[in-house]
């Protein structure tokens, strides 16, 4: 039993860990998304992000193009819904190098609405709300896993023979930590030539 109370305090306090928002994204904003804001212009505060389409440096300020995602309980967009909340265009302040942040990178913004823009997604004309960005947080690029076959037998009954389903015991794959594959948007060496 006390096992059980430990795991479930060491998995409380990992998930709590995981959905701290960071400091630059704190605050209270409107649920507006970004299809909402096309129809209902406003100037309210809005913490918006998703996957980065395209990055336009400027003169003075760099501006996103995003495609909308849900956001977590730590404000970074989700992968797991299907389609998206539109599209949106973030702009802030100074250079943003578009090899960092790279199409297809999870980014979240936080800033005011400031009306719309008119651009084309392929030959479709696309009308983007506008956020003048006060703060843009690129995330971590993610890993990707191969399936662990991981048993945990702290998550179960007590009994002998917890591989096969009856209780608590040890499996061949007690314990196996994940297998990283490669980083996702990672770059590889090409591979070499045959001599001549």
């Amino acid at each position: 039993m006390k096992k059980k109370i430990i795991a479930t305090a060491l998995l409380a306090s990992l998930l709590g860990a995981c959905a701290t928002v960071p400091t630059p994204l704190q605050g209270t904003f409107a649920k507006t998304t970004p299809r909402d804001a096309v129809t209902q212009p406003a100037t309210q505060p809005v913490r918006w992000g998703g996957q980065i389409i395209k990055v336009e440096p400027k003169a003075d300020t760099t501006c996103f193009e995003i495609i909308a995602r849900t956001l977590d309980m730590a404000a970074r967009p989700e992968r797991t819904k299907d389609g998206s909340d539109g599209r949106f265009i973030a702009c802030h302040a100074g250079f943003y190098d578009p090899e960092e942040y790279a199409r297809g990178r999870d980014i979240t913004v936080v800033g005011n609405l400031a009306g719309t823009e008119h651009g084309k997604v392929g030959e479709y004309d696309y009308t983007y709300p506008r956020v003048e960005a006060t703060s843009i947080h690129l995330w971590p690029k993610r890993p990707l896993y191969t399936a662990s076959p991981y048993y945990d037998p702290w998550l179960t009954g007590p009994g002998w023979g917890g591989y096969y389903g009856f209780g608590w015991g040890w499996g061949p794959y007690w314990a196996a930590p994940p297998v990283i594959i490669r980083e996702r948007g990672g770059h590889h060496p090409p591979p070499p030539k045959p001599k001549p």
